[in-house]
């Protein structure tokens, strides 16, 4: 071969090796970048090209999928309920994506997952068209139901866990929203998004997953935990320290109460009464790096608490002075948290001291029903004794029995609770955010539910809102159901 020739073969040589390379690159080492872009709707128009699994609560489907008319996508993702399953479902719309468990497990949803290829590849020989797995809940649907209809046209949250597994059994946000009415891509349903989307009212957002909120007295029962763990107080009876009026550690302000017989007052008579100063003494006398230890403990300053969408981490601060702790110690200053946050906090006093980590996937099943995947209760950590549990339970009751929480009070069972009024805005102009801890006792010593509920917003007067007028009842409602739809 003369020298040109080569010349010409050693350059379509590397010309065809430059073109293998680009494509194996294109291939396997950005196959997935560029599956994912945005602008790659083939992406998308496979998603929709086959019907989705559903969504299961207690065996029924709360999803489904429908034909879509004059579209690229095929089926368009419907909801049953859909305004009372949103905070769990989320959304999967052709236009604008998808949210929660429906982005989370699109993968089991849409048959994509890795772990149904053996049953893609079986469908490929026997012709049978590709489904979609299901993603199995445990939500209690009566639990839901009671959540949304008591908390009503209010600005509020609901969350509830069985404390011996961590099993969330209601997860309710209002003002919901109706996934299926912007499912689709056409002008109503964009309209449908841009009224919600630009909405007030925050009618997208998940109050109780990723809103944080002052726990204003519920918090107490935190503290009540770190005073007793830290051997601050040993005898819940006994009469405490507490000066009357109580000045904030290192200032001149006082801890104003709102409740009379504070001065002194025992631990269980201060939450029964709600006594800020005991509190905020019994704070400041922890100290804050031991209240953070504690309030960790709980869950707090935790921003990985994926159940499995990820709740926003409700915080306890680190760095604050001391008066700051002891305001934070009433559940004010800087502290923040989600609902399902002090349903945890609940859910382990309830447990005897034991939290155990949320979840509300039960498991994933294939399209022909099999199980891929069956979630195992895990415990997430020990916050406080058996011991100092059993004390703040009986505080709790007494809370309930004599105190703030009389509205929680339930025939045949054992309640234990909790009220809190938060103050927040400029000055504490805004209106309060009322709140409600709770748990319900079976006669046999079983607790099967602990309850969170917070109402943010409410037509009632300034001086009328609190956690045991209006929130309480919310609690209640979500306890009956629960231990009703399991007798």
């Amino acid at each position: 071969m003369n020298k040109p020739l080569r010349r010409i073969s050693l350059f379509c040589g590397l010309l065809v090796l430059a073109l293998l390379i680009r494509t194996n690159w294109l291939q396997y080492v950005q196959a997935e970048e560029l599956s994912t872009r945005k602008e790659n709707r083939r992406v998308q128009i496979a998603q929709y090209a086959t019907e989705r699994g559903n969504i299961i609560v207690k065996g029924e489907p709360i999803t489904g999928s429908k034909v879509t008319d004059g579209s690229d996508y095929k089926f368009k993702r419907t909801y049953i309920n859909g305004e009372l399953w949103a905070p769990v479902t989320g959304y999967a719309s052709q236009a604008f994506g998808s949210t929660q468990l429906e982005s989370l497990e699109d993968g089991i949803l849409t048959g994509n997952d890795d772990r149904l290829f053996f049953d893609r590849t079986i469908g490929m020989f026997t012709g049978e068209k590709k489904q979609g797995g299901n993603v199995v809940t445990t939500l209690n649907p009566a639990a839901q139901k009671a959540a949304f209809e008591a908390l009503g046209t209010k600005k509020g949250a609901v969350a509830a866990i069985d404390p011996r597994t961590g099993a969330i059994l209601a997860l309710v946000s209002t003002p919901s929203y109706n996934p299926s009415r912007f499912a689709g891509n056409s002008k109503d349903d964009e309209k449908a998004w841009v009224e919600l989307k630009d909405s007030e009212d925050k009618n997208l957002v998940n109050r109780a997953l990723r809103e944080t909120y002052p726990p204003g007295s519920t918090f107490k029962v935190v503290t009540a935990a770190a005073a007793l763990e830290h051997g601050v107080v040993q005898d819940i009876n006994a009469p405490t320290d507490t000066p009357d009026p109580y000045f904030l550690p290192g200032t001149k302000t006082e801890m104003v109460n709102h409740a009379t017989g504070c001065e002194k007052a025992s631990l269980n008579e201060a939450l029964r009464i709600s006594c800020n100063s005991v509190f905020a003494n019994m704070g400041d006398k922890v100290t804050r790096d031991k209240m953070v230890e504690t309030s960790e403990k709980f869950g707090f300053n935790n921003d990985k608490i994926d159940v499995p969408v990820r709740a926003f981490a409700s915080i306890y601060d680190k760095k604050m002075g001391k008066d700051g702790n002891a305001q934070s110690s009433i559940g004010q200053f800087n502290t923040a948290a989600t609902p399902l946050q002090m349903a945890m906090v609940t859910a382990a006093i309830a447990n005897d001291g034991k939290l155990m980590k949320p979840y509300m996937v039960d498991m994933l099943q294939s399209p022909n029903l099999d199980i891929i995947e069956k979630h195992e209760p895990q415990e997430m950590s020990r916050p406080l004794s058996a011991a100092n549990a059993e004390k703040v339970q009986q505080m709790m009751v007494n809370v309930v029995q004599n105190g703030t929480g009389s509205k929680a009070k339930m025939s045949g069972v054992t309640v234990g609770g909790k009220t809190g009024t938060a103050q927040h805005g400029e000055g504490n102009k805004k209106r309060p955010y009322a709140w409600f801890i709770s748990y319900a006792e079976t006669p046999d010593k079983a607790s099967p539910v602990a309850v969170a509920v917070v109402i943010e917003d409410s037509e009632a007067d300034r001086e009328d809102i609190s956690g045991g007028g209006l929130a309480a009842p919310v609690a209640k409602a979500v306890m009956a159901a629960v231990l009703g739809s399991q007798g």
